[in-house]
């Protein structure tokens, strides 16, 4: 029969996972990172998936496929779940938002405690990070080198408070990071950009892409570059 039923771009798909947490029926399921349609009869077309698809990968249209089996859906429910497999094995694709908890005051005593982390989000790879998600509205942008943070001691502090931290290396991944920045630009009201880079040629790659992506975005957004010694000082 010819009827409404979900559809999934598996290029524009980042893996998250929302949009199987979200179908009531488990008709998505993560197969081998991306979201994947297992049943056409499991899948009632009603669409509750496409909200919480921060990719904007799921549409629905009309084509041939099994009817709508409500029976075989509850019968599927009542059974216990199995454990959960993430997108790619590790919750390194799962978008989310994280709060933290602000001391109640700084004192002496606690010099010697575990800083609090200021990171607010979740993925921070520049690979896995989806190009829409709800953190991005009017969002201060960190792109950093991964070794910034291992090389400058108050990173956090310093860089990741008040930002939205994407991190990656261009050399290690082999990809120009400027087609993912541009997309994240250009479909979000990004107030500014800080690059946070290595003083090792190599980072120049993170330094470029995001200029590229920055005029291909089209849009005028303040941005600067830090760059960090191997010794952990800021130059410039």
């Amino acid at each position: 029969m010819i009827r409404k039923i979900v559809q999934i771009d598996e290029e524009k798909c980042t893996g998250c996972g929302a949009c199987a947490d979200a179908c009531h029926e488990s008709a998505i399921a993560m197969v081998n990172g991306k979201a994947k349609l297992i049943k056409d009869d499991y899948c009632d077309g009603l669409g509750n998936c496409l909200p919480a698809c921060p990719a904007g990968a799921i549409n629905i249209i009309e084509r041939e496929a099994k009817a709508y089996d409500e029976a075989a859906v509850k019968a599927r429910q009542k059974k216990p779940k199995a454990p959960e497999k993430l997108a790619c094995g590790c919750p390194g694709s799962q978008a989310r938002a994280i709060q933290h908890e602000e001391p109640a005051e700084e004192c002496s005593c606690c010099a010697e405690a575990d800083a609090p982390s200021r990171l607010s989000q979740w993925p921070v790879q520049i690979k896995l990070v989806p190009v829409n998600a709800p953190y991005f509205d009017g969002a201060k942008l960190l792109v950093a080198a991964d070794c910034t943070a291992y090389a400058y001691a108050s990173f956090h502090e310093k860089f990741i408070r008040g930002h939205i931290t994407l991190v990656g290396c261009p050399k290690l991944d082999s990809v120009d990071y400027s087609e993912k920045l541009t997309e994240i630009l250009r479909g979000n009201d990004i107030k500014s950009v800080t690059v946070v880079r290595m003083e090792v040629p190599c980072c120049g790659g993170i330094e470029h892409a995001v200029k590229t992506a920055l005029q291909n975005s089209g849009k005028f957004i303040p941005w600067q570059v830090v760059t960090v010694s191997t010794d952990g000082r800021i130059l410039d």
